[in-house]
């Protein structure tokens, strides 16, 4: 993998974005199990566990809220996508939970002040 000094900008900034989503569902009691597995389908973000309940996250970060709220970029196409991603995560691993569900983590990182986090559960 490149030195993070040579990533870019949106890279640097996803990075930032899903290790605050990891932190944050850590600090309510979820386990993360994997960040950014790819398969031939594509990647999800984070999967954690919550109790006993399977969680696919998609994280987006936004430096602002210029082409709307960072959650408002996953559309029913792309939550499709990620149910399908999570069968899978799930096919490639033995963990059989009781439930599968597929959240949104949108993290607002201004240029100035705090970033802002909304956590979006069940989506799609």
């Amino acid at each position: 993998m490149a030195d993070r000094e040579q990533e870019s900008p949106t890279r640097t900034l996803g990075r930032y974005g899903e290790d605050l989503a990891a932190r944050y569902l850590g600090e309510r009691g979820m386990e993360v199990l994997d960040r950014n597995w790819r398969c031939e389908h594509g990647e999800i973000d984070l999967v954690a566990l919550d109790g006993d309940c399977l969680v696919v996250c998609e994280v987006k970060t936004r430096r602002s809220t210029a082409f709307g709220e960072p959650v408002e970029a996953v559309t029913w196409r792309k939550a499709a996508r990620l149910r399908r991603l999570a069968s899978a995560w799930l096919a490639d691993h033995e963990l059989r939970p009781a439930g599968v569900r597929i959240d949104v983590v949108g993290i607002l990182r201004p240029d100035a002040g705090p970033a802002s986090l909304r956590h979006v559960r069940g989506v799609g």
